[in-house]
């Protein structure tokens, strides 16, 4: 059974660390699910698109703080736990971007795999291009196939996870504090990578909730 995503601070960092142990009681989870699946719906059927844009903008001026409240305490592999990584990976890209561009582009070299094309950013890509792509990927929860979303998102993560990982073992004999966050940061990322691929695949088989 998947761990419960602990309640955050009222803004997410960038380096994903900022979370600190929380109660998980039954009536937040229940609002938890109702406010994601609600918000999806209205999103998803505004043929406008405007509700989609309103949302991905008021989340990156103001921050996730009200979303936080109820969708972080949410298991990691359950509808608002997916929007949740979703916010905070924007988050975090906006907190620091050119170490987001330097780490992703260090992964890109190094993985042996197709999560760069997956997760579709330029190569190589500028922080001002990242920031569009999770943009563009939050279009597609909206929007979109929102397993495909998840999928860009999940890829993303698996990239930039690999970056930090080289660059931790770069650092680790001249600076170990630095080494230690970016395996930290690594850990972190990979984890949401698997978390946001289960929920791909749990919306495919129509039991995401």
């Amino acid at each position: 059974m998947p761990k419960p995503f602990h309640r955050p601070v009222r803004r997410p960092s960038a380096s994903f660390d900022n979370i600190v142990g929380a109660g998980d009681p039954a009536d937040d989870l229940r609002v938890a699910h109702t406010t994601a699946s609600a918000l999806l719906e209205r999103a998803r059927t505004d043929a406008t698109g405007e509700t989609a844009q309103r949302l991905i903008d008021f989340t990156a001026e103001h921050g996730i703080d009200e979303i936080a409240e109820v969708w972080a305490k949410a298991p990691a592999r359950s509808l608002p736990g997916a929007l949740w990584r979703l916010y905070l990976l924007q988050a975090s890209i906006q907190g620091d971007p050119a170490l987001t561009a330097l780490l992703y582009e260090r992964g890109r070299v190094e993985l042996r795999t197709a999560d760069a094309v997956i997760a579709g950013a330029p190569t190589p890509a500028s922080p001002e291009e990242l920031g569009a792509l999770i943009d563009t990927i939050l279009h597609g929860v909206f929007r979109g196939d929102f397993a495909v979303a998840l999928d860009r998102a999940a890829a993303f993560c698996r990239v930039v996870a690999a970056g930090a990982t080289h660059a931790a073992d770069d650092d680790e004999g001249t600076e170990p504090q630095r080494a230690t966050a970016l395996t930290q940061r690594a850990y972190r990322l990979t984890t949401s990578a698997e978390d946001l691929t289960a929920c791909a695949a749990a919306w495919r088989r129509g039991v995401l909730i």
